[in-house]
């Protein structure tokens, strides 16, 4: 790729990351450190990975 842009550190801006928790928005960079801890512990949901067809119809 020879027009890829290339940036010093002191020319990037900082991406600030935000969660929602207990029903509003906040940035991950107020949590304090426990807080911190159990947001990177998450594991993302993919509900097509969990095959609710199939458990549905075991239960009939």
């Amino acid at each position: 790729m020879p027009d890829q842009v290339q940036l010093k550190d002191s020319e990037r801006q900082p991406c600030e990351v935000w969660t929602r928790v207990m029903g509003y928005h906040r940035p991950v960079s107020s949590f304090n450190t426990g807080k911190k801890g159990e947001f990177y512990e998450r594991k993302c949901f993919v509900e097509s990975k969990c095959n609710l067809s199939d458990a549905s119809e075991s239960k009939k």
